[in-house]
């Protein structure tokens, strides 16, 4: 299949780059999209990645694009670029102007450092970029949100990704068809970001303040709803935390 399938693909269906074929595999597997969703490509030159999310959150979505470089006009209403450095505050302050207060639905990087032909720093470097666009990703994704990024294989890889899997209910590694065959690359989808106050394994002292339709009691953490099973509205317990969703979790009495 090789390079010459996909760039001759991309080509005849007018794509930009041949990776605008990986962005639609990790979506056809992950599920990255919706229509209306807000998208922010980071490194978005030269426009393959935000042709693809364009087509994928249609006329009702919008998708922001940030590179260093002037990245050529998309014939797409719903497509904007900025031309800055993603880890500037005023980049960054941009962003937020332009996607709104309640943030991106999803944060896509499909950026890789200049190759220099040895390894240990190409991974390196790559893991440094990835970084940085995961930094941002928690700046600008409320909970529920997903990123997906671009790595090369190697010794960072899974501190890399262990910090991303505290931040998201899972995380899958995909190497879509479209990477070359010599290429060590492999991307990190993050699906559906967490923000609890707590985490599975916490103990806390909660009042149960309603009862739900499944007949769980209610407690409130800073926001965030925890259920409780075999409890009245009234009762003041003592919980451990079992299971942490993006917008609720799960918990069990201790001591009443």
């Amino acid at each position: 299949m090789g390079r010459d399938h996909y760039y001759n693909k991309a080509k005849q269906e007018g794509y930009r780059t041949r990776s605008a074929y990986k962005l639609k595999q990790l979506d056809e597997e992950t599920g990255l999209f919706g229509p209306g969703n807000t998208v922010v490509d980071l490194g978005a030159a030269p426009g393959g990645w935000l042709q693809v999310a364009a087509e994928e959150v249609s006329d009702h979505g919008t998708v922001v694009g940030v590179d260093l470089q002037r990245i050529r006009d998309i014939d797409a209403d719903n497509v904007e670029t900025i031309r800055g450095d993603m880890t500037d505050e005023e980049t960054k302050e941009s962003l937020r102007e332009r996607i709104g207060e309640e943030g991106a639905d999803v944060v896509i990087s499909d950026m890789a450092p200049n190759m220099t032909g040895e390894y240990s720093l190409d991974h390196a470097r790559s893991i440094h970029l990835a970084r940085q666009a995961f930094e941002v990703a928690l700046d600008l994704l409320p909970a529920g949100g997903d990123f997906a990024v671009k790595v090369f294989d190697g010794q960072d890889l899974a501190d890399f990704r262990a910090d991303v899997e505290e931040e998201f209910q899972y995380v899958r590694s995909i190497r879509p068809d479209a990477s070359r065959d010599e290429s060590s690359e492999q991307y990190l989808v993050g699906k559906h970001r967490i923000t609890a106050p707590v985490a599975a394994g916490d103990e806390l002292d909660v009042v149960i303040d309603d009862v739900g339709s499944e007949g769980d009691g209610i407690a409130k953490v800073d926001g965030y709803t925890l259920f409780v099973s075999e409890t009245e509205t009234g009762d003041e317990v003592h919980v451990r935390v079992t299971d942490i969703k993006p917008n609720f979790g799960f918990a069990e009495v201790i001591d009443h």
